[in-house]
């Protein structure tokens, strides 16, 4: 076997400590009377409609509008896709072709203080209609409008003395491209206005010809006047989405409670808590120096899996979690002790022919590793299927509901990336550790790895 660094075991230790502390409790700051979150943590998962509640609306065509199938159809999708651009998956939407209605429900967002209906559902009716305007009055040139515009995307520049705003990116279309480059010309040293439905959102004055199809819209309610995160991505959002047909107006809306209780939440928490502490009992008591290895390594594909979910990694937006959702987690952290089982039995039985520590863990670690890949493999594929199947494009919708496409899809994100963490934590990491601490004298007994002493 090839020798692994004494100093691997501590490093790798450190991280996933690192990982599961900060992936829990996140990493907040302040800044003035703004609080400013780093890393975020379990309590900035947004929890679906069964554990936390949310929001029922239903929108009807404004102006005596009589809509069509296909405007209704189109209604329909682009406030399926805000949802989703949002990372909203446990959500349900009925379209009333013959009354011309559309029922939403979705849950609260995990920062949700004030808990009103009303302000919730404003983002999902507004008609998302982007118009650039020669000048900065309502009623100047239209130039351009959402149509010409390829993409959204949030990001920040640098204002001076080192502080930094964040702003809307936009990429035109090719035909947008020269349409834009016409229109700051054509303004060079006026303003260009842009507007979001009747509103105006940016007057920003033209200094030189833009040819590249590329721009940034700024401002927003922030204390400089600048956009905050949130403003930026809700904007980003609606630009990609498009425009809705025709105005919506609510006809009514309320709350939904959840159907677990208030409490179930920090019920499941002592239980998890409490699960993970026999898991660390048993996997110590029966496999020894190989099962505090393997539980650290489930410490850290349980920190991927809540990394997943809670938006950790600022590419990746929060997941909504369901009851489904912890399911598959759960199912996951099951497979990853099983993983670590496997291996620790097959170093116990090349401990008992007498073979060497250093043989036993070569040959234990590999000859494991096939029946490892056979099971993961086979929930991986199973866990894809659900989710293309069952996920926002809700290919079975029809024949199973909206409701249960959202929570089935749920239930298969978490369990894809928990059997991705545990191939990284349960298989790679763990086996990296216990190389590289079976390197250290005071641990190369063998009793502790499940063996007898050598003669």
């Amino acid at each position: 076997m090839k020798r692994v660094g004494k100093w691997v075991f501590f490093v790798v230790f450190i991280l996933i400590l690192f990982f599961t502390y900060t992936s829990v409790f996140g990493i907040y700051g302040e800044n003035g009377d703004y609080s400013i979150t780093y890393i975020k943590g379990i309590q900035d998962i947004r929890w679906g409609i069964d554990i936390k509640g949310g929001v029922e609306a239903v929108f009807a065509p404004a102006d005596g509008v009589d809509a069509t199938d296909d405007q209704m159809n189109a209604v329909k999708s682009i406030i399926d896709l805000r949802l989703v651009n949002q990372n909203v998956t446990d959500y349900e939407l009925y379209p009333d072709f013959s009354n011309d209605r559309i029922t939403v429900r979705f849950p609260w967002k995990s920062d949700e203080e004030n808990y009103d209906p009303g302000e919730a559902i404003k983002e999902l009716a507004s008609t998302a209609q982007m118009v650039f305007r020669g000048g900065s009055e309502k009623d100047g040139e239209e130039l351009l409008t959402g149509k010409e515009v390829n993409r959204a995307y949030v990001s920040t520049i640098e204002t001076g003395n080192g502080n930094h705003s964040i702003v809307v990116n936009l990429e035109f279309t090719d035909e947008g491209k020269q349409k834009f480059a016409e229109a700051t010309k054509k303004y060079q040293g006026q303003k260009i206005s842009i507007w979001m439905d009747d509103t105006c959102i940016s007057a920003p004055t033209v200094n030189s010809v833009i040819t590249d199809g590329k721009c940034y819209i700024e401002g927003g309610s922030d204390k400089n006047g600048g956009f905050t995160a949130e403003e930026a991505t809700a904007l980003a959002n609606k630009i990609n989405a498009g425009a809705l047909p025709f105005n919506l107006k609510i006809e009514s809306y309320g709350t939904i409670s959840p159907s677990l209780g208030t409490y179930a939440l920090t019920a499941m928490g002592i239980a998890s808590i409490a699960a993970l502490c026999f898991i660390f009992i048993f996997m110590v008591a029966v496999y020894r120096l190989p099962g505090f290895v393997a539980f650290i390594a489930l410490l850290g594909q349980l920190s991927v899996s809540i990394m997943a979910v809670s938006g950790y990694f600022p590419v990746f937006a929060s997941f909504t979690m369901t009851i489904p959702g912890i399911a598959g987690m759960i199912l996951s952290i099951g497979m990853g002790v099983d993983a670590n089982i496997i291996t620790a039995e097959r170093i116990k039985d090349e401990l008992w022919t007498g073979k060497t520590l250093d043989g036993c863990i070569a040959k234990g670690t590999k000859s494991s590793l096939s029946a490892i890949i056979d099971g993961n493999i086979t929930i991986i594929i199973v866990a894809i299927i659900l989710i293309l199947v069952f996920g926002p494009a809700n290919i079975f919708s029809s024949l199973f509901g909206v409701s249960t496409t959202g929570l089935i899809y749920a239930f298969g994100y978490t369990l894809l990336v928990g059997v991705i963490a545990n191939f990284i934590m349960g298989v790679a990491a763990s086996r990296l550790m216990l190389r590289s601490v079976s390197g250290l004298k005071f641990l190369r007994n063998r009793r502790l790895y499940g063996g007898k002493k050598k003669s």
